[in-house]
């Protein structure tokens, strides 16, 4: 049995929230890179100049790249032979997201209550996902993600009968609403199967696998490449501004579901794919 401290995790996370939302991962500014080698626009060339630019100043000034610092999203695979002490590993996370939204003086822009609207101050709670798996390791991989890109996802309960080409459209169809108000280029998550609340999960997972990775299964991965395409031809363009260059990436996810079900949910991320992961 390995035993993990409390502080440990604290530290942990509160580095993690702040490395975030200072330096943009190494996949998405190849990404940015490619990017600019292939957008047609030159308006679109431009902003994808000055995303790079952005990036570069937040890394260098240690500043976050956005001011929408984001709400903290955990999945964290804790392995069964993992003892946590010294208290819970929802406070323990919970804490360090305080630390580091505090350390790293970036926005808190969580409210206790959706209804009255009042401030935390700490950016706390975080979103955490738990999954039990085998072994003595506790991994946990964050994302702060931004609350425009997240207010124009969607989800919808296909009918089997809609097929792959209900499901194609659909996804087109919530991207194309989106427009500029996501903060293209995006990365699209894509969670298809489960039932109502699970895709949505599906949807939010998909978007920590790295940019450029593609599904293992070799008919999800085709189907992601197809969607890119597809989407990239939309002409919304960085920012919004027009271009080929909507999506930096698209992840599709897929999961068991109910003879009588096609649930499907689109989790949109703007260009700040902000994500890190830790093993303790």
């Amino acid at each position: 049995m390995k035993v993990i401290h409390y502080e440990d995790i604290v530290e942990k996370v509160a580095e993690m929230c702040i490395e975030a939302n200072y330096d943009l991962g190494e996949d998405v500014m190849n990404a940015f890179q490619a990017a600019l080698k292939t957008e047609q626009s030159e308006t679109g060339k431009e902003v994808l100049s000055q995303l790079i630019e952005n990036a570069d100043i937040a890394t260098k000034q240690r500043v976050p790249m956005c001011q929408d610092t984001g709400t903290v999203v955990c999945i964290v695979e804790l392995g069964q032979d993992c003892h946590i002490t010294g208290g819970s590993l929802y406070d323990a996370i919970n804490d360090g997201i305080r630390k580091g939204y505090g350390d790293g003086y970036l926005r808190n822009s969580i409210v206790k209550d959706p209804l009255e609207r009042k401030n935390t101050d700490d950016n706390t709670p975080g979103i955490i996902h738990i999954e039990m798996v085998e072994g003595d390791q506790l991994s946990i991989h964050m994302t702060a993600k931004g609350g425009g890109a997240e207010n124009m996802s969607d989800l919808k309960m296909l009918k089997p009968s809609d097929g792959i080409q209900g499901i194609k459209d659909y996804i087109l169809d919530v991207v194309r609403v989106a427009g500029p108000n996501a903060c293209p280029p995006l990365v699209v998550g894509v969670g298809i199967g489960g039932n109502f609340e699970r895709c949505a999960y599906l949807a939010k997972k998909s978007l920590f696998r790295p940019i450029g990775e593609r599904h293992k299964d070799l008919e999800v991965a085709d189907l992601e490449v197809e969607l890119m395409e597809e989407i990239n031809r939309l002409g919304i363009g960085p920012q919004g501004m027009g271009g080929t260059t909507t999506a930096l990436d698209i992840k599709i996810e897929v999961e068991a579901c109910h003879i009588a079900a096609l649930p499907v949910a689109v989790n949109l991320n703007c260009h700040a794919s902000r994500h890190k992961e830790a093993t303790l």
